[in-house]
């Protein structure tokens, strides 16, 4: 059985670091963390730590008032090592030049960001798949 995990949220104003309401790209990679956090606590029953990005491609810009599915899944495990790849994909997008409530919802969602990486559970932190 594949543990996968997903969070969808909407880009603030908060969230724009560079002109032009720009979102850092680091914004993809704090969601893909809360993503690792939730998949260690579905396959381990423990937060865990992340180690290391192997990979990161950045793919399309991101700005306030996107909102972006992150998702994620394990896709092998050693002794406390789990392996992760990650997926960010806008899939609402404003539409200012029309109103400044508009929106649209994408029905191809547009991915902005792809990673993988490691994580690692200690083994007495681990209280599944004992």
């Amino acid at each position: 059985m594949k543990t996968t995990s997903m969070i969808r949220l909407r880009m603030g104003t908060n969230d724009a670091h560079y002109g032009g309401n720009l979102v850092d790209g680091a914004k993809m990679l704090q969601l893909f963390g809360d993503v690792a956090t939730e998949l260690l606590i579905i396959n381990d029953g423990d937060e865990g730590l992340f180690v290391a990005y192997d990979n990161i491609e950045f793919l399309a810009p991101v700005y306030a008032g996107d909102f972006i599915e992150a998702t994620g899944e394990i896709v092998s495990q050693g002794n406390s090592s789990r392996k992760m790849v990650f997926e960010a994909k806008k899939v609402i997008k404003p539409r200012t030049d029309i109103s400044a409530s508009a929106a649209d919802f994408l029905e191809e969602p547009i991915v902005v960001c792809r990673a993988s990486g490691t994580c690692v559970v200690p083994k007495n932190c681990q209280r599944k798949n004992k």
